[in-house]
């Protein structure tokens, strides 16, 4: 089958979709399946504004068009809500074709981080953006039940999972001697509310590994903090191993990929009781969850390595490409 991927996010950037996106492709080569991924990188971009780093495509729609054209593929999956995959929405519904989203970021709280836009207004966009949908696949059911209680109706339950060759325990450390440690990996954004997890009076270091727009403001407020910067495969791996605990203060994820990336290397977590953390640790997993993040990370430095373990090796990308391809909308095209 031949598929075509649209998405705004995709490399360089380094976030929890890409790196998703990257697993999923790779589960669809192996079985046949040829996937086209329309991104950024064909096109003409500009900054995103409040985040440099990411780049959006500029008018994409003519080329976008003759990219399917060409293409001819049996199934559209539209992964983002920025300009390619309103460009790729248009494309499809003027042509008639079906086709399949995904609802990666918690897009109304995203703005409302950033600018004095009511959440209302955001997701009366995402629910006129993901009608024609065939299927919203959604990665918790936490997500499922505010976005149905917010009109959606078109819902499918879609899974993630980890590396858990890479990301496991007994193999160096980026550090050592640097006990307890406790550590954030992920974008460095206002809306991951890093200071939550900073100004917390914990007993030893923190570190903060990844890059993003608030990145310098942080490394100047918090001097005694570790930031190395954003670090891949085994080098990210070393520095998961590291960790006491693994602290995630972001209140606006759907899933938090890192939650995986740190129980499989025998980490426990501590999080707020919000969508992500609650779907991927609940109450009594891995983990604790507590409005007082303070006292979910002592408490969750008590919990075995093995159990954390156990319970990442419950995550498999082969369901996760499963549930992406038994979802898709095939269709017929005039050749």
């Amino acid at each position: 089958m031949k598929i075509a991927l649209i998405t705004d996010a995709w490399t360089p950037q380094v976030n929890g979709v890409v790196r998703t996106w990257g697993r999923v492709i790779a589960a669809c080569g192996a079985q046949g399946h040829e996937v086209l991924v329309v991104s950024p990188n064909d096109f003409r971009t500009v900054p995103l504004p409040t985040y440099p780093e990411i780049r959006i495509a500029v008018r994409p729609g003519g080329k976008l068009k003759r990219m399917l054209d060409g293409f001819q593929p049996d199934a559209i999956h539209i992964a983002t809500e920025g300009p390619l995959g309103f460009a790729a929405r248009r494309y499809c519904l003027k042509y008639d074709l079906p086709f399949t989203t995904s609802y990666h970021t918690k897009f109304p709280e995203y703005i409302s981080a950033r600018a004095p836009v009511p959440l209302a207004w955001g997701y009366r966009l995402m629910r006129w953006f993901h009608r024609p949908s065939r299927g919203v696949l959604v990665a918790t059911t936490t997500i499922r039940r505010e976005l149905e209680a917010e009109g959606f109706d078109n819902i499918v339950d879609w899974t993630r999972g980890v590396d858990t060759d890479v990301f496991r325990p007994g193999r160096p450390r980026a550090l050592e001697g640097a006990e307890p440690l406790y550590l954030y990996v992920g974008r460095v954004a206002v809306e991951k509310n890093l200071r939550a997890f900073l100004d917390l009076d914990l007993p030893g270091e923190k570190a903060v590994v990844g890059g993003g727009p608030q990145l310098e403001d942080l490394k100047r407020d918090y001097p005694e903090v570790l930031f190395p910067g954003p670090k891949f495969g085994e080098e990210l791996a070393a520095w998961y191993r590291s960790a006491t605990v693994f602290v995630f203060p972001s209140r606006t994820d759907t899933f938090g990929l890192v939650l995986l990336e740190a129980l499989a290397s025998g980490v426990p977590v501590a999080a707020f009781p919000v969508p992500g953390p609650l779907d991927v640790i609940g109450h009594d997993g891995p983990g604790v969850l507590s409005e007082d993040l303070a006292r979910a990370v002592m408490d969750a430095a008590c919990i075995s390595a093995e159990s954390c373990r156990a319970h990442a090796m419950r995550f498999s990308w082969d369901a996760t490409a499963a549930i992406f391809l038994d979802n898709l909308a095939v269709f017929e095209r005039k050749r």
